[in-house]
């Protein structure tokens, strides 16, 4: 899916796989989503290298991800997924809020993360999220989690303070909203423009740093040292 559209879009439906070593769980989330007229779950896997395959056979729109799997786990299938043309969407799934390895996947090209714990309308709001094309960085804890690993780890060259010079005064202060959880229509309050106009920067800035999505604005951001970890600015 590229430029939030997806195949089931089109078609009013969204495909989902659903990627989970546990067949207890595999089978709790794809009974869930199937009671939702909108979501279709067209397969399910049991380690990532399946996860791979089943992308591949089936075009899902939305994969819920499992990150500690057998063969290839869900960080490597992440990698791999999102890697190619018309990629879907990954949902990471977590046991944990902090996680260290939902940092990797994040970077990896994952949306965002669930808690397996997640209620019912919370998944099925956050498969459709995402679906659409945005990032599911309203959580705080998700916040939390990437400050905390990108405070933890050594900041990686390509992403130290000179990468953000391409971007003007203004797509840096709409960055460091964006890094801080705000919605386009909190940036939009915030420095008193049209949300339009947010849309734009945030798309000027994702061109302009070579980036999938705002999940990986705001780990470039907090990498980058314009938001520091913690308290997020």
């Amino acid at each position: 899916m590229t430029g939030g559209q997806a195949s089931g879009e089109h078609a009013g439906v969204i495909r989902v796989v659903v990627a989970d070593d546990q067949e207890v769980a595999r089978a709790g989330f794809g009974a869930l989503l199937g009671t939702q007229p909108d979501l279709d779950v067209v397969a399910a896997a049991a380690d990532g290298a399946a996860a791979v395959r089943a992308c591949r056979e089936h075009r899902p729109d939305v994969v819920l991800m499992d990150v500690r799997m057998p063969v290839m786990d869900g960080i490597e299938a992440t990698r791999r997924i999102t890697a190619g043309p018309g990629a879907p969407r990954i949902l990471i799934l977590t046991t944990f809020d902090l996680d260290e390895h939902v940092y990797d996947a994040l970077v990896a090209g994952a949306g965002g993360f669930l808690l397996k714990d997640v209620t019912a309308e919370r998944l099925f709001d956050a498969v459709r999220v995402v679906a659409a094309g945005e990032a599911l960085l309203a959580p705080a804890v998700t916040r939390r989690l990437i400050g905390e690993f990108a405070r933890l780890r050594p900041r990686p060259p390509s992403r130290g303070p000179g990468v953000l010079d391409v971007l003007t005064a203004r797509e840096t202060d709409v960055l460091r909203l964006v890094a801080g959880g705000l919605t386009n229509a909190e940036i939009a309050a915030r420095l008193v423009v049209g949300e339009e106009t947010v849309k734009t920067h945030v798309s000027r800035i994702l061109r302009k740093l070579g980036l999938r999505d705002r999940v990986q604005a705001v780990v470039t951001a907090y990498e980058s040292g314009l938001v520091h970890p913690r308290t997020g600015g």
